[in-house]
């Protein structure tokens, strides 16, 4: 924004109402002195004075006195009437006075007498009948045309603007601009204390308006010229230049609505506030991934706007479909609004006042820019541009999502105007063609104050949404699509017959475990039948050697009676 005076300026002011106007001037107009306005034709010298007497009379509760040297009231009233002005109704309230003066330049005649004592007869009549606090003189070059002595055009401008100054009436003076001079006579600019200068240029076939403060006696004011936009919603000036990099830093998380994509990002999403960069070639999604931020934004309640230059805001919504996305209800309920205009519709200056406008009206919580890279014009005044458009989003603590088309897959950044080094995060979609197929796949390039994956994932959109699906890496390098498809098969197939081998070797040497547990479990029957047999034969023969024995005994007994 414009920087602040460092000390409050003691100057009465009168504010215009104008949107971005007022901040230009530090509160407005000087009250009860006279401003101004002058330009070439066309720059809308007339609106602006009209504005300031409709905004004076609708919302600071200061009747206005209109005295037109050119304009009847009634063309006037049509002519305003475009900008929603009812000066016929506010007329009738005697909030408003029209007086039209017609002036012949074949009646004045320098004879020396010649006053405005007519002029503030009537002036004065118009001031008091409605309490008028503001007067706008439109054109002055009319009441003076045929005044060619310059000693008596002067003291006649001082006799007026005293006239004003005397009375205690904020007035506008809109003057035609002149040749070396600001205006036609070159001497209202000197007796004047506030000079507004208005100019409406074209460059490349296209229309900017301007707005400069030429001179403002006894207040600080913006210096710089200023875009300013002419439209049915009225006049809106565009005071950023340059913004001090002093904004907030929020820490809260915003989700994508991709649930793959937030599972790329350390926090699970984006920080509130940030700018984001979606990158890539026609046909990658870019517009994809940022109706799901806007519809993820929706659905938590918080206001969205959508800058569309290639589509129509109704034909994003069909689109937003086929991939299971219904955005229109979000319309519906006011916090969806998409603002479609070709880029060469308005200038870049125009572009972003009328974005600050729609902004200031509509309040939102994030902003899409879709795509950033139709903006045209000089390098120089694209990328100032695309700084003050990114400031002025995050002085405001939007979050601000940028598309852009990229002609080529690679990650060199040349020729974006430094958009990418400007942004928190930056996605890049790309397009990968291998085995007849055209694959799309994401990666995270940056992603400011957060850890976040540094692996390419494949991009899928379908019916039922948006998927991220890991792709291959190993040493056949990134495989995605069906080259990915069939790579897994191939390993899931290696995986089952290693896993059948496996089995087939557990079988085989539990076969030859039970195998030999069979021949140890004979061997050892064997041995108990050996050793039973054994036990056997051992007795038989202990008996046989006691039965030997027994005999013995016997034999000898029966010797030793026979004795």
């Amino acid at each position: 924004m414009v920087p602040e005076p460092s000390t409050a300026s003691a100057l009465p002011k009168a504010r215009t109402g104008i949107s971005g106007f007022d901040d230009v001037t530090y509160g407005g107009l000087p009250a009860g002195r006279p401003s101004l306005v002058c330009g070439a034709a066309g720059c809308g010298k007339t609106l602006f004075a009209v504005t300031f007497l409709v905004n004076g009379a609708t919302l600071f509760d200061e009747p206005g006195v209109f005295m037109s040297f050119e304009e009847r009231a009634e063309d006037l009233a049509a002519n305003v009437a475009s900008l929603g002005y009812d000066l016929d109704g506010l007329v009738a309230e005697k909030k408003i006075a029209i007086d039209h003066v017609r002036v012949e330049r074949g009646e004045i005649e320098e004879s020396g007498e010649y006053d405005l004592d007519g002029l503030f007869i009537r002036l004065a009549y118009a001031v008091d009948t409605i309490g008028a606090k503001r007067v706008v003189l439109d054109t002055i070059e009319t009441l003076f045309a045929g005044l060619t002595d310059a000693a008596v055009l002067r003291s006649e401008l001082r006799r007026l603007f005293g006239w004003l100054k005397d009375r205690g009436l904020t007035a506008v003076i809109t003057g035609e601009r002149g040749d070396g001079h600001l205006t036609r006579q070159g001497l209202e600019e000197y007796v004047s204390d506030c000079v507004v200068l208005l100019d409406n240029r074209v460059e490349d076939q296209i229309t900017t308006r301007r707005l400069r403060v030429v001179k403002y006696r006894g207040s600080a004011h913006g210096t710089n010229e200023y875009p300013f936009l002419i439209d049915e919603q009225g006049i809106s000036v565009l005071p950023v230049t340059s913004a001090d990099l002093d904004y907030g830093a929020s820490s809260d998380v915003l989700s994508s609505g991709i649930a793959g994509l937030d599972a790329m990002l350390g926090p699970g999403g984006f920080f509130r506030g940030s700018s984001v960069l979606i990158s890539g070639v026609a046909g990658t999604g870019k517009t994809t991934i940022a109706a799901h931020l806007l519809d993820a934004a929706c659905r938590r309640g918080e206001r969205c706007l959508a800058f569309v230059f290639e589509e129509s805001g109704a034909q994003i919504c069909r689109n937003a479909r086929s991939v299971g996305l219904d955005l229109e209800p979000h319309i519906d309920d006011g916090l969806l609004k998409f603002e479609a205009a070709r880029p060469s519709l308005y200038g870049l200056e125009m572009h972003l006042a009328r974005m600050n406008r729609d902004i200031e009206q509509f309040q939102p919580s994030i902003v899409v820019i879709d795509p950033v890279s139709a903006l045209r014009g000089p390098a120089n005044e694209l990328q100032a541009t695309l700084l003050r458009m990114v400031d002025m989003l995050k002085s405001r603590g939007i979050t601000a999502v940028f598309t852009s088309l990229r002609t080529d897959g690679t990650f060199d950044q040349a020729g974006d105007l430094g958009l990418s080094s400007m942004m928190d995060a930056w996605i890049k979609l790309q397009d990968v063609d291998a085995n007849g197929e055209r694959t799309r796949t994401l990666y995270v390039i940056k992603a400011r104050g957060m850890s976040h994956s540094n692996q390419v994932r494949e991009f899928q959109m379908s019916a039922s949404g948006v998927r991220l699906v890991d792709a291959y890496v190993g040493p056949a390098g990134v495989l995605t699509g069906t080259a990915r498809i069939v790579q897994e098969a191939e390993e899931q197939a290696a995986l089952l017959r290693r896993r059948q081998d496996s089995e087939r070797r557990r079988r085989e040497v539990q076969r030859r475990r039970e195998s030999i547990e069979r021949q140890i479990a004979e061997l050892r029957a064997s041995l108990e039948l050996a050793d039973e047999e054994e036990q056997v034969i051992l007795g038989e023969d202990e008996l046989r050697e006691t039965l030997l024995i027994q005999e013995r005994t016997t034999i000898a007994g029966r010797r030793g009676a026979a004795e």
